[in-house]
């Protein structure tokens, strides 16, 4: 096994963040299942239209970008940001007045 990929510069964080028309009825149901279907893909959310995923490569990370590339609906701007496990943990969340760390990456290995 080679364990230099778990290191915090090599394993990734993706961002996804979105801005996606919810005008009509139509928008609103393709900005809905857009969301449903990149939590379906390992997403959480970390801010209303912005959803993070732990991958533990670079190549895990490229996958995942192929997959969210093909859910993006016909309209609409979506992002796609990577940083190392390394810079995720240096973000700084302020809710309010008080700081909070952010979430530890998960323990466990990735297999896909």
């Amino acid at each position: 096994m080679n364990y230099e990929r778990l290191n915090a510069y090599q394993a990734m964080w993706l961002f996804v963040s979105f801005d996606l028309p919810t005008l009509t009825a139509t928008q609103r149901k393709r900005a809905n299942n857009f969301r449903i279907n990149i939590k379906k893909e390992g997403f959480t959310m970390f801010q209303l239209s912005v959803y993070t995923r732990h991958c533990g490569s670079r190549e895990s990370a490229d996958s995942h970008i192929e997959k969210v590339k093909k859910l993006v609906p016909i309209e609409g701007l979506v992002s796609i940001v990577l940083i190392t496990d390394k810079q995720y943990g240096q973000i700084i969340n302020i809710w309010g007045k008080k700081e909070k760390k952010t979430k530890p990456a998960p323990p466990q290995l990735e297999f896909f």
